[in-house]
């Protein structure tokens, strides 16, 4: 199959993208495991605008979504492929045009993308991460862009349909806005702004999809809440970065699932001296890390550097084989080599 670069002009994207939609398809949507607000709401917004366009459109997630995310319209009729692999296969054969959304590796949906490098059958990528690999034609990637969300938004408007995005697509659209940017608080522009607004006009409720977003916690997520707080938070002041940990036997006591522990390593962040926020947490084969920065504190660099992770500059994930004590040592250990980068951003965010 040939690939075009990232870098190829948005206007010849639009003109392959447009092509390969001229014509009623068997689409395909495809993203990440462990999906987020940004991968169901931006794969639900695309699903819709396609389906309303005349086409035939099945999303396929290798992993189930979490519950807070029930709410968005037809989230039902999402495939998760560890629970139906065999309805899943026989999408994909069927398919004969596939969307890959907020991701940019195959290695991010697993066994989905098994015989995908040698099947010629065209895709379309649209993801904001870093480093898209070329498995797609045409890619759009817009790592400058807060959301796959608000770049679907853009995909519809450069295909000349903005007037179709109706309450169904807006919905789902500001939803992955709001949870990737943490409420409007990372990689906010103008641009972002001004697509809001749009969405909004469509008729999305903001105080209603907040709502859903942010006031979803049960008693024990409020308990283990309590619980990280209280006795799995560290605090290292020198560098202005706090760590919460959860080991195997919180995850027993808990009975912590997918979801439970979604947004707690924001809670370091509340604190005005914190520019990084650790979350690491031990799994049954695996140990796993997830960064949060303010201002121009990268921690992409830390999670690719130490960790064979990545994501963005102010939020960023990785692994680790080593047992979870090694890595925590291992993540302060490293400290020390940002320490000054650490200042700088807390000097710079707080205009000093």
């Amino acid at each position: 199959m040939r690939v075009l670069s990232a870098t190829v002009p948005m206007h010849d994207n639009l003109l392959q993208a447009r092509r390969l939609l001229s014509s009623s398809q068997e689409i395909v949507v495809f993203s990440h495991r462990n999906p987020d607000g940004d991968a169901v709401g931006s794969t639900l917004g695309l699903m819709h605008y396609l389906r309303d366009r005349g086409h035939a459109c099945t999303i396929i997630l290798p992993s189930n979504y979490p519950e807070f995310l029930d709410f968005l319209p037809d989230v039902g009729s999402i495939i998760i492929f560890d629970d139906d692999m065999e309805c899943a296969q026989e999408k994909i054969k069927s398919a004969t045009l596939f969307f890959l959304l907020d991701f940019n590796s195959f290695e991010r949906i697993d066994k989905m993308a098994e015989g995908m490098m040698e099947d010629d059958r065209p895709r379309i990528m649209i993801d904001h991460h870093l480093h898209p690999e070329e498995i797609a034609n045409p890619i759009f990637s817009r790592p400058d862009r807060s959301s796959t969300c608000e770049m679907v938004y853009e995909f519809i408007e450069g295909l000349g349909d903005a007037e179709y995005v109706n309450k169904r697509i807006s919905d789902s659209l500001y939803t992955g806005i709001l949870t990737d940017t943490g409420g409007f608080k990372y990689n906010t522009t103008p641009d972002l702004f001004r697509t809001v607004a749009k969405l909004l006009e469509a008729g999305t409720d903001a105080y209603k999809v907040a709502d859903h977003v942010w006031n979803n916690l049960t008693e024990k997520q409020l308990r283990l809440l309590g619980h990280c707080l209280a006795n799995r938070m560290e605090l290292l002041p020198e560098y202005r970065t706090g760590l919460i940990y959860l080991n195997n036997q919180d995850y027993e006591e808990f009975d912590i699932q997918r979801g439970d522990t979604e947004g707690i390593v924001n809670y370091v962040l509340r604190m005005p001296d914190m520019m990084i926020a650790a979350f690491i947490h031990e799994q049954p084969t695996i140990v796993k890390l997830s960064l949060r920065s303010k201002g121009t504190m990268d921690v992409q660099q830390i999670c690719k550097a130490l960790f064979r992770g990545g994501g963005h500059r102010n939020a960023a994930g990785g692994a680790s084989f080593a047992p979870l004590g090694s890595t925590i040592n291992r993540f302060k250990k490293h400290l020390p080599k940002y320490a000054d980068e650490i200042e700088a951003a807390y000097l710079e965010f707080n205009n000093q």
